[in-house]
């Protein structure tokens, strides 16, 4: 893993959402963020952006977030990206399911646009530590 997080993958169904959370992680955090708007799209998208870090949706149409974080998991090239989920479920069981998964953090919907970026990079920081 590089020191500075700049790519992110930011993986999310709703258009709205999607432009606040891409606003505040490039606008405020000066991260390059991939927008994919479902599962099967970030895996067709992964290896050619190439991210550092995945933000992930957890319930989405189609391919949920654990279901695509499995398949991220099973490309080598992807195995160890630290993903963190975003969702409305974010009572301890579920946070810990998430973690049992794989995620490295769990950022609770809705989210502050001011401060997603610095969540973000703080959690960075602590996967690197």
């Amino acid at each position: 893993m590089a020191d500075k997080l700049t790519r992110i993958l930011y993986v999310e169904d709703e258009p709205d959402i999607q432009m606040v959370a891409r606003l505040a992680l490039e606008t405020l955090g000066g991260f390059t963020a991939e927008v994919c708007s479902s599962g099967s799209e970030a895996l067709d998208k992964v290896a050619a952006f190439r991210p550092q870090l995945i933000l992930l949706d957890v319930m989405m149409p189609g391919m949920d977030g654990p279901t695509t974080l499995g398949k991220l998991r099973e490309l080598p090239d992807f195995a160890t990206t630290p993903v963190i989920f975003m969702t409305a479920k974010v009572q301890p069981r579920e946070v810990a399911s998430y973690k049992q998964l794989g995620a490295v953090e769990v950022i609770p919907k809705p989210f502050d646009p001011m401060t997603l970026a610095s969540t973000v990079q703080d959690i960075w920081e602590r996967c690197l530590g």
